[in-house]
């Protein structure tokens, strides 16, 4: 078994940069805890290759700067499952996203597996190896970490190498490596990682039942609590629940006094925000509402968006078959709904799955192509074909 290297020293750093200059690619992964922060605290980050591992301590070692340069270098592949939290780890200590990546999770579905599968389900699937999951919930923060939490933390990345080379070989020989590319693209964006408050409304469910003043408020109560969280770097909910958002919005309290009597708020947040919570409603009650975007309202379809939605299935489920892919993977009935009802962050939009069906099915939506029956099986035909034969 492969020797772990515990890096918690400016001079071990130094020749473990060394090492990642010499790689085309790392195996990636991060532990972290946010249950009492907005932001995630780094506590430790796992870097593998088919040679050598390595589990390097950012409590130990604040200057990461000749790290991060050696990992951020272009040439060097960054393998990750799930990276979108291992990513906001890197943004948050270096403002840039690392590139290019490769996400196991978003590749299995190419190879047959379920969208999204998780980590042990690919080791189990892939190596038939059970990981141990004794420290899942351990306190990443605390050192000494144990012997045991170190190998724990650095099997992550061990399997994800073999994992990795497993993948890269099927994808080959499938000739769908190349498939992948706009999706890892998509995920080096800094738009993802960046967190505006003026936008944070619309991660809140449930908002499109609210209008007028109702929802004037919620927008500038959840701007206010995303601004707060990150200045003072404490979860959102501990600020203000969701519900209590929703709660604030109908009753539209005007005085800390009223505002005191609303179920849920407790007696801290009372004499710390009161007078500025008050304020705050008060002031968006008297201005509009900033619109829902349209795929936000709700929408009962027609009979004739239902047979429109049951032709584009039909369209999946030959691509699907062609390429051997169940179709729920290909898309489900609601990214169908995304792409007739103009969603611009619908899948079928994007990356192999735009390959693959998303061009043809918006051929479809525009009248350009057709559905029909050839030598006893659909198929896709040119409308201008049709003319031209007629």
């Amino acid at each position: 078994m492969t020797s772990i290297q515990y890096i918690n020293t400016p001079d071990q750093l130094a020749k473990l940069c060394e090492q990642i200059k010499k790689e085309s690619w790392l195996a990636l992964d991060t532990e972290f805890l946010r249950e009492k922060t907005y932001y995630p605290k780094f506590c430790l980050l796992q870097i593998a290759t088919p040679e050598w591992v390595a589990c390097i301590d950012p409590i130990a070692l604040p200057n990461l700067d000749d790290l991060f340069d050696a990992i951020y270098n272009p040439a060097i592949v960054k393998v990750f499952h799930s990276c979108r939290q291992d990513l906001e780890i890197f943004y948050q200590s270096t403002g840039k996203i690392p590139a290019p990546v490769f996400d196991t999770q978003i590749a299995a579905p190419l190879l047959g597996f379920q969208d999204n599968p998780g980590y042990a389900m690919l080791v189990s699937s892939l190596l038939s190896i059970n990981l141990n999951k004794a420290h899942t919930r351990a306190d990443w923060s605390k050192r000494p970490l144990t012997e045991a939490q170190i190998e724990y933390a650095a099997d992550d990345v061990i399997y994800l190498c073999r994992i990795y080379q497993i993948m890269v070989k099927k994808l080959t020989e499938l000739g769908r490596i190349d498939w992948l590319k706009h999706d890892f693209a998509e995920l080096t964006n800094p738009a993802l990682y960046a967190v505006e408050p003026e936008k944070a409304w619309f991660k809140i469910r449930g908002k499109n039942k609210l209008t007028g003043k109702q929802l004037s408020i919620i927008q500038a109560l959840a701007q206010w609590r995303e601004k707060t969280a990150q200045t003072e770097d404490r979860p959102k909910s501990w600020l203000l629940r969701d519900e209590l958002l929703f709660d604030l919005a109908k009753l539209q309290p005007e005085t800390v006094a009223e505002l005191a009597n609303v179920r849920g708020i407790n007696e801290r947040s009372v004499n710390r925000y009161g007078k500025e919570l008050c304020q705050i409603i008060s002031a968006a009650k008297n201005r509009p509402p900033l619109p829902l975007n349209e795929k936000d309202r709700p929408a009962k379809k027609t009979q004739q968006q239902e047979a429109i939605l049951d032709i584009l299935t039909s369209l999946v489920r030959i691509r699907a078959e062609e390429n051997s892919l169940n179709p729920a993977i290909l898309a489900t009935r609601k990214d169908l709904e995304g792409l007739l009802f103009n969603d611009e962050d619908c899948p079928l939009l994007h990356g192999w799955r735009f390959t693959m069906a998303g061009r043809e099915l918006l051929g479809l939506l525009k009248g350009e192509l057709l559905l029909g029956i050839e030598s006893e099986k659909l198929a896709i035909i040119e409308k201008e074909s049709l003319n031209a034969d007629a």
